[in-house]
Protein backbone atom coordinates (compact mmCIF):
# COMPACT_ATOMS: atom_id res chain seq x y z
CA UNK A 1 0.00 0.00 0.00
CA UNK A 2 1.50 3.32 -0.81
CA UNK A 3 2.41 6.28 1.81
CA UNK A 4 0.79 8.76 3.26
CA UNK A 5 2.99 11.31 1.28
CA UNK A 6 2.07 9.23 -1.61
CA UNK A 7 -1.44 9.75 -1.42
CA UNK A 8 -0.81 13.59 -0.57
CA UNK A 9 1.12 13.71 -3.78
CA UNK A 10 -1.18 12.22 -5.96
CA UNK A 11 -4.25 14.67 -4.11
CA UNK A 12 -2.04 17.45 -5.47
CA UNK A 13 -1.17 16.19 -8.79
CA UNK A 14 -4.95 15.19 -9.40
CA UNK A 15 -6.00 18.93 -8.15
CA UNK A 16 -3.78 20.21 -11.43
CA UNK A 17 -5.61 18.32 -13.62
CA UNK A 18 -7.52 21.28 -14.17
CA UNK A 19 -4.93 23.18 -15.84
CA UNK A 20 -4.96 20.59 -18.16
CA UNK A 21 -9.17 20.49 -18.26
CA UNK A 22 -8.92 24.27 -18.57
CA UNK A 23 -6.06 24.16 -21.58
CA UNK A 24 -8.59 21.29 -22.92
CA UNK A 25 -11.53 23.60 -22.92
CA UNK A 26 -9.81 26.61 -24.76
CA UNK A 27 -9.88 24.56 -28.46
CA UNK A 28 -13.19 24.65 -28.30
CA UNK A 29 -15.67 25.82 -30.79
CA UNK A 30 -17.16 29.01 -29.06
CA UNK A 31 -20.51 27.57 -29.39
CA UNK A 32 -19.88 24.50 -28.19
CA UNK A 33 -19.02 24.94 -24.03
CA UNK A 34 -17.92 22.15 -22.11
CA UNK A 35 -20.93 20.88 -21.15
CA UNK A 36 -22.43 20.46 -24.95
CA UNK A 37 -19.01 18.54 -25.53
CA UNK A 38 -19.78 16.17 -22.65
CA UNK A 39 -23.19 15.42 -23.99
CA UNK A 40 -21.97 15.26 -27.76
CA UNK A 41 -19.58 12.82 -26.40
CA UNK A 42 -21.49 10.71 -24.26
CA UNK A 43 -24.80 10.34 -26.80
CA UNK A 44 -21.21 9.77 -29.40
CA UNK A 45 -20.29 6.90 -27.16
CA UNK A 46 -23.30 5.55 -25.71
CA UNK A 47 -25.81 6.02 -28.29
CA UNK A 48 -29.23 6.96 -27.65
CA UNK A 49 -30.07 7.44 -24.42
CA UNK A 50 -33.07 8.93 -21.97
CA UNK A 51 -32.42 11.95 -20.66
CA UNK A 52 -32.46 10.79 -16.64
CA UNK A 53 -29.33 8.71 -18.00
CA UNK A 54 -27.28 11.62 -19.19
CA UNK A 55 -27.95 13.34 -15.90
CA UNK A 56 -26.36 10.41 -14.38
CA UNK A 57 -23.75 9.85 -17.00
CA UNK A 58 -22.75 13.81 -16.58
CA UNK A 59 -23.38 13.19 -12.59
CA UNK A 60 -25.33 16.60 -12.50
CA UNK A 61 -28.98 17.40 -12.07
CA UNK A 62 -31.60 16.94 -14.44
CA UNK A 63 -32.22 21.14 -14.80
CA UNK A 64 -28.21 21.24 -15.85
CA UNK A 65 -28.62 18.44 -18.26
CA UNK A 66 -32.14 20.02 -19.41
CA UNK A 67 -29.82 23.78 -20.77
CA UNK A 68 -27.14 20.98 -22.20
CA UNK A 69 -29.73 19.33 -23.73
CA UNK A 70 -31.97 22.53 -24.99
CA UNK A 71 -28.08 24.40 -26.38
CA UNK A 72 -26.98 20.85 -28.21
CA UNK A 73 -30.78 20.56 -30.23
CA UNK A 74 -31.42 24.38 -30.44
CA UNK A 75 -28.12 23.63 -33.11
CA UNK A 76 -29.45 20.61 -34.58
CA UNK A 77 -27.12 18.53 -33.17
CA UNK A 78 -29.42 15.84 -30.99
CA UNK A 79 -32.81 15.43 -31.71
CA UNK A 80 -35.32 14.68 -28.83
CA UNK A 81 -38.51 12.11 -29.42
CA UNK A 82 -40.88 10.34 -26.61
CA UNK A 83 -39.66 6.75 -25.41
CA UNK A 84 -42.32 4.20 -26.87
CA UNK A 85 -42.08 2.89 -23.28
CA UNK A 86 -42.67 6.09 -21.20
CA UNK A 87 -44.38 8.73 -23.46
CA UNK A 88 -43.53 11.33 -20.54
CA UNK A 89 -39.35 11.02 -21.48
CA UNK A 90 -37.36 11.94 -24.20
CA UNK A 91 -35.11 9.87 -26.01
CA UNK A 92 -31.83 12.12 -27.05
CA UNK A 93 -29.89 11.05 -30.23
CA UNK A 94 -27.02 12.93 -31.97
CA UNK A 95 -27.92 14.12 -35.67
CA UNK A 96 -25.60 13.99 -38.50
CA UNK A 97 -24.72 17.52 -38.04
CA UNK A 98 -24.15 16.38 -34.14
CA UNK A 99 -21.83 13.53 -35.23
CA UNK A 100 -20.12 16.02 -37.48
CA UNK A 101 -19.75 18.69 -34.37
CA UNK A 102 -18.01 15.52 -32.35
CA UNK A 103 -16.17 14.64 -35.13
CA UNK A 104 -14.53 17.99 -34.75
CA UNK A 105 -14.70 17.70 -31.48
CA UNK A 106 -12.50 14.63 -31.19
CA UNK A 107 -9.98 15.83 -34.04
CA UNK A 108 -9.42 19.26 -31.96
CA UNK A 109 -8.28 17.20 -28.54
CA UNK A 110 -6.57 14.27 -30.46
CA UNK A 111 -4.22 16.95 -31.88
CA UNK A 112 -3.85 18.97 -28.53
CA UNK A 113 -3.20 15.59 -27.04
CA UNK A 114 -0.38 14.64 -29.34
CA UNK A 115 1.24 18.13 -29.75
CA UNK A 116 1.37 18.59 -25.70
CA UNK A 117 2.43 14.92 -25.27
CA UNK A 118 4.58 14.59 -28.35
CA UNK A 119 7.66 13.81 -26.01
CA UNK A 120 5.90 11.06 -24.86
CA UNK A 121 6.53 7.75 -26.06
CA UNK A 122 3.33 5.55 -27.23
CA UNK A 123 4.25 3.04 -23.81
CA UNK A 124 3.91 6.50 -21.66
CA UNK A 125 0.40 7.19 -23.22
CA UNK A 126 -0.59 3.34 -22.82
CA UNK A 127 0.51 3.55 -18.93
CA UNK A 128 -1.53 6.57 -18.70
CA UNK A 129 -4.44 5.60 -20.28
CA UNK A 130 -4.57 2.34 -18.65
CA UNK A 131 -3.83 4.02 -14.81
CA UNK A 132 -6.44 6.68 -15.60
CA UNK A 133 -9.08 4.15 -16.28
CA UNK A 134 -8.29 2.16 -13.05
CA UNK A 135 -8.28 5.23 -10.82
CA UNK A 136 -11.91 5.38 -12.74
CA UNK A 137 -12.98 2.26 -12.31
CA UNK A 138 -11.70 2.60 -8.56
CA UNK A 139 -14.18 5.66 -7.72
CA UNK A 140 -16.95 3.67 -9.51
CA UNK A 141 -17.23 6.09 -12.45
CA UNK A 142 -21.10 5.41 -13.79
CA UNK A 143 -18.99 6.01 -17.44
CA UNK A 144 -15.77 4.11 -17.22
CA UNK A 145 -16.75 0.96 -19.98
CA UNK A 146 -14.06 -1.60 -20.30
CA UNK A 147 -11.88 -1.04 -23.20
CA UNK A 148 -9.82 -2.92 -24.77
CA UNK A 149 -5.67 -2.02 -23.86
CA UNK A 150 -3.95 0.80 -25.74
CA UNK A 151 -1.20 -1.29 -27.41
CA UNK A 152 1.59 -0.33 -25.88
CA UNK A 153 -0.11 -0.34 -22.26
CA UNK A 154 1.36 -2.68 -19.82
CA UNK A 155 -1.43 -4.17 -17.96
CA UNK A 156 -2.48 -1.92 -15.26
CA UNK A 157 -2.70 -4.32 -12.21
CA UNK A 158 0.77 -4.98 -13.62
CA UNK A 159 2.02 -1.86 -12.55
CA UNK A 160 1.29 -1.92 -9.03
CA UNK A 161 4.63 -4.61 -8.58
CA UNK A 162 6.43 -2.64 -11.45
CA UNK A 163 9.04 0.38 -10.01
CA UNK A 164 9.27 3.39 -12.45
CA UNK A 165 12.03 3.63 -15.18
Amino acid sequence: MAEQEQYEELARQLSAIGAVKRDMGRILPPDCPGGSAAVLTLLGHNGEMRMSRLAELLSVDMSVTSRHVAHVADRGWIERFPDPADKRSRILRLTVAGQEQLDELSLRTSRLLADRLSDWSDHEVGLLIALMGRLRESFGDCRATPRPPHPHATDATELTTRTPA
